[in-house]
């Protein structure tokens, strides 16, 4: 289900949506991020790691090979990337899903993968590259307090 959308129309758009979304997190919140490659998955996790305070020292790249990062910050980030995984009993086979339920922020490349497994609580939003190269935004906003804190972020942004 896809509650809004959103246009993000450059980089300077993006590091503002992902600095917001940092500011909003709480400890155990998942975001999940999904999109065709090159959607800008990694770019707005990097984004939302500046938010947290993860150390320049600490370069957020895609977990794609090592399938889990993990950076300090403010609160624990914690990186998944379930491109090469094909469905969610891998994910709990390699035990990912103890994650989810953590005092930090976990946020997910191809969450899809992990099916039932990802609490209904989650943000879910889903990045498509428009032809202006700007991206858009479906947000879902699961069953937990994101609509109530990213509600007026969205609303000013429209």
């Amino acid at each position: 289900m896809v509650d809004c959308r959103l246009i993000l129309h450059n980089l300077k758009e993006t590091r503002a949506f992902g600095q917001r979304l940092a500011e909003l997190t709480q400890p155990g919140d998942v975001i999940c991020l999904n999109g065709d490659l090159g959607a800008g998955k990694t770019a707005l996790t990097q984004e939302i790691a500046k938010g947290l305070n993860v150390p320049d020292s600490c370069y957020v790249t895609s977990p794609t090979f090592s399938i889990l990062q993990e950076y300090p910050g403010d609160i624990p980030l914690y990186h998944m990337d379930f491109y090469r995984l094909t469905d969610e009993a891998e994910v709990e086979d390699l035990g990912f899903e103890e994650y989810f339920y953590l005092s930090g922020l976990t946020v997910i490349e191809w969450s899809e993968r992990a099916g039932t497994l990802i609490p209904d609580t989650r943000l879910l939003l889903k990045l498509t590259i428009n032809d202006d190269l700007s991206r858009t935004v479906e947000i879902d906003f699961g069953r937990g307090s994101w609509a109530e804190r990213l509600g007026k972020y969205y609303d000013s942004h429209t």
